[in-house]
């Protein structure tokens, strides 16, 4: 089995080592942060509790970022007492992964790091299927809770995808997604899809625990134990020479990163909501 490394000891990084030690996905997990002994603390906190969990994943902790080369899924996650690594910060640190020649897939996993997925992309040259995000997904799991409460129902029955740019530009295609196997818009009234519109920006940014399962998900899809869809923060594609911003969109995830992200059929206003929030 291969390795993953975490970048960031934070309480998202911590508890995104946990998921994927339980998970047993890989045969280590690297959690690095140049804070003290913090990373070592919680990699030993996570192991003793591998007899009792029943998980065999070796969790390693590290002050040192070279700990990351030769991963096959890198993750950046958030600094020990320093919140989610992002901006010129977390620009640097993309830059030095790059210098060190980690080859692996880069998954961020803040919900503030849409931003710097786009940088990364665009002035550091790395591959837009290579870099993304994670934290659309667990918008999407909110989504699903909301939801359940207006059908009295589960969060398991309900399947839908989140496009756009949150909290503000959120675009829920309800004509595609499904309750319980009927067409969400045949079992939400009009009424219903109103109050769970205006709830939706009230539930932007997920807390970190959330954030740590979303990006398992992702996790779980590259390290290929699963085939679901994500919706996932990705650079824009500028080939056809027409500039956008970094966006949730459905993503169905690989070993080597994303493997297509196509849209759902949408209608003509959440096309335009859609493109409203991508223009630049």
């Amino acid at each position: 089995m291969r390795a993953s490394a975490i970048i960031g000891a934070g309480e998202l990084g911590s508890a995104l080592a946990h998921v994927l030690a339980r998970l047993d996905l890989v045969s280590t997990i690297r959690l690095i942060d140049e804070t003290g002994d913090v990373a070592e603390g919680k990699a030993l906190d996570i192991t003793q509790a591998a007899p009792i969990e029943g998980f065999a994943t070796a969790v390693c902790g590290s002050r040192d970022l070279t700990a990351a080369a030769g991963a096959a899924l890198i993750v950046l996650a958030d600094r020990a007492g320093g919140g989610e690594w992002q901006g010129e910060d977390g620009l640097l640190l993309l830059r030095r992964l790059s210098r060190l020649g980690a080859g692996g897939v880069v998954l961020c996993a803040g919900a503030s790091q849409r931003e710097l997925i786009e940088r990364g992309v665009r002035e550091l040259g790395f591959a837009r299927k290579r870099l993304f995000g994670s934290a659309p997904e667990a918008l999407a799991a909110a989504i699903r809770a909301v939801a359940a409460l207006e059908t009295n129902g589960s969060p398991g029955d309900i399947a839908l995808t989140v496009l756009g740019v949150p909290p503000s530009q959120v675009v829920v295609p309800w004509e595609d997604a499904t309750v319980g196997g009927f067409a969400a818009n045949r079992v939400l009234d009009t009424t219903a899809l109103r109050r769970l519109a205006a709830r939706i920006a009230g539930l932007w940014p997920p807390g970190p625990h959330a954030l740590a399962w979303a990006a398992a998900k992702g996790a779980e899809a590259v390290l290929g134990r699963s085939r679901r869809t994500l919706s996932g923060f990705i650079a824009p594609d500028d080939s056809n020479g027409r500039r956008a911003r970094t966006a949730a969109l459905p993503l169905r995830l690989g070993e080597t990163g994303v493997l297509s992200d196509e849209l759902p059929p949408l209608s003509v206003h959440d096309r335009v909501a859609l493109d409203n929030a991508m223009l630049l």
